[in-house]
């Protein structure tokens, strides 16, 4: 019997790609190899030859598409300047020519940049970096950016989430091609979680806000920050900005994209992650953060992080590692 030749997955990476974008992955695939079911890796740039990473790390042994030849799966890599700028026409042919014969496209973190350039993305669900997700849904109005998922699959497309999010996407992949026994034994061996809980809201700062072109709101949201706690009802906060509430809530809506219910939600959770860190109870950080009970600090959690305050604080609240005793 003829010996069926593994999956090919094209890397397809460039000067200032993260690297973590390239080899997370690469290691799920590899390790996938070591049980039994190998992938065959080809790194393909526009020039070919050494790639420098984002960290200063080479990448060797990179061929352009034309000498890459087919492959299965392609996985577009991420980085800084994607977000910034549109990808260079290299690039894009480069992706393109991969593309175009695939059964699955996919890209890590900042990778969707250069799908959704390219349109592949258009009229479709997809995700990239909690930080950058509101640039690509400005920038590519047709794409429909799912915020907080870790990866999101549309059709043959398979976007994720920002840099270790690519190894969640392998592992999925895996799981396509191989089952979730393979997959879990490839998470296991990694020590990572198989999927993991919560989206990736878990991880972004809710209150990064863009600065407000208009005073009032300026000053109103420099007063909500400072003390999440007070009583910041909707004609308390009309009040403190000197407007309607019916002006206050369009403001919200033309400059923060939200209405001021739900920024103050979030800028309520966003003290109760941190009290819950510093070390206060469940109960404490729901006091503190002016979201008032142990039910309504749950609620805000599940709703927003998909998670609970309690497994919240076990994840984040330590680096450290478990001492033994033994």
């Amino acid at each position: 019997m003829t010996a069926v030749p593994p999956p090919r997955v094209g890397f397809v990476v460039f000067d200032g790609v993260t690297l973590l974008d390239v080899s997370g992955p690469a290691e799920v695939l590899h390790q996938s190899g070591k049980l039994g079911h190998p992938y065959e890796l080809v790194l393909v740039s526009p020039h070919g030859g050494p790639v420098t990473t984002a960290n200063g790390l080479a990448l060797t042994g990179t061929v352009t598409a034309a000498d890459a030849g087919p492959v299965d799966t392609v996985v577009v890599a991420g980085g800084d300047l994607l977000a910034q700028h549109p990808a260079e026409e290299g690039l894009l042919s480069t992706t393109r020519a991969l593309a175009d014969h695939a059964a699955r496209v996919t890209s890590v973190c900042t990778g969707a940049f250069v799908l959704a350039e390219l349109g592949l993305l258009d009229g479709r669900s997809a995700t990239t970096h909690w930080r950058q997700a509101g640039t690509l849904a400005r920038r590519y109005p047709r794409v429909r950016v799912e915020p907080d998922a870790i990866h999101v699959r549309d059709g043959r497309f398979v976007t994720s989430a920002g840099i270790t999010a690519g190894i969640d996407l392998a592992l999925a992949l895996v799981e396509d091609d191989h089952g979730a026994a393979v997959a879990r034994d490839v998470a296991r061996e990694l020590v990572v979680f198989m999927q993991r809980p919560g989206g990736q809201s878990q991880f972004s700062a809710a209150t990064t806000t863009p600065p407000p072109r208009t005073d009032p709101l300026r000053s109103l949201i420099a007063s909500v920050l400072a003390d999440p706690a007070a009583d910041h009802s909707l004609p308390a906060m009309a009040a403190t900005a000197a407007v309607s509430t019916r002006h206050l809530t369009r403001l919200f809506r033309t400059e923060l994209g939200t209405t001021p219910a739900r920024w103050v939600e979030r800028v309520r959770l966003d003290r109760a992650q941190h009290l819950l860190l510093e070390g206060h109870s469940v109960t404490s950080a729901a006091h503190h953060s002016g979201l008032g009970t142990d039910e309504t600090l749950r609620r805000a959690f599940a709703r927003h992080l998909d998670t609970t305050p309690t497994h919240y604080r076990s994840r984040f609240a330590s680096t450290r590692g478990r001492s033994s005793t033994a």
